[in-house]
């Protein structure tokens, strides 16, 4: 029977959902991330009478036909890139994004990765780095006897230096935003490459055109809602287990026919 296999099929898709849920789940306190949605396809179908078929030698057609689907299937995992919440940290190399736009980090392989973290450091020569090292670009050097750090909206990085009143400009925080975002490639720990789907990278000061603001002393939290996560997830499981009450279902049919005499 058809109905094992379609059983099978939405048992599948709803393990893969359930899966994608309980990644957002864990990732509910991660800074920046952007949680994730399965989207599903319904499969072929098979056409026992065929929409629009004739159905007579005068001329009349089938209105509707006959047709069976397979199954379902996922068909993406699409990441929703809505704003996440603002925590005030009044660390000095916090940096939230508040709008459009990616930090832009040097791999050590030389490659351009992009992240919403901004929980940045100072690495031993005064870089500003991420949690992991990771100069940002442009690479920017805090002095070392720099005594207070300031980062405006607009991404500029001024300091103030032992004995002076006046602060100092030291750099400029660029952001980067693609034409679609959701396209970018994940690689864990925060960071995204560009990909074919995401398109090329478009840089420029926060604040700008199409450019989203930082706000120092803060980071931006995940955007899951954990409470809607536990509901959508009950909903995971119930189907799961309707996929396979129609496996069940379909096994007692078929010992019910194979005992005919």
């Amino acid at each position: 029977m058809r109905s094992l296999a379609i059983g099978a099929t939405g048992m599948i898709a709803q393990q893969l959902n359930v899966e994608t849920i309980s990644n957002n789940i864990a990732n509910s306190t991660t800074t920046g991330f952007k949680k994730q949605r399965a989207e599903f396809q319904d499969l072929l179908y098979q056409n026992f009478r065929r929409i629009g078929s004739t159905s007579s030698d005068a001329g009349t057609v089938v209105p509707t036909g006959v047709q069976v689907g397979a199954g379902v299937r996922v068909a993406a995992v699409a990441r929703v890139l809505e704003q996440g919440n603002l925590n005030i940290t009044d660390n000095k190399l916090d940096v939230a994004i508040n709008g459009s736009g990616y930090f832009q980090v040097t791999l050590p392989s030389g490659d351009t990765a992009y992240t919403r973290a901004g929980n940045f450091k100072l690495s031993p020569e005064g870089m500003i780095v991420t949690a992991d090292g990771y100069p940002i670009q442009p690479n920017i050097t805090i002095p070392t006897d720099a005594v207070d750090v300031s980062i405006n909206s607009s991404g500029e990085v001024l300091v103030k230096l032992d004995g002076q009143t006046a602060t100092q400009n030291v750099g400029q925080i660029q952001l980067a935003t693609f034409a679609n975002a959701a396209g970018l490639e994940a690689t864990g720990d925060n960071l995204f490459l560009e990909s074919g789907a995401s398109g090329q990278s478009v840089t420029g000061n926060p604040g700008a055109p199409g450019f989203g603001r930082v706000t120092q002393g803060a980071l931006e939290t995940s955007n899951v809602n954990v409470v809607q996560e536990i509901t959508t997830l009950i909903t995971a499981q119930r189907a799961y287990e309707m996929n396979s009450k129609v496996i069940k279902t379909t096994d007692e049919m078929m010992q019910q026919a194979s005992q005919m005499k």
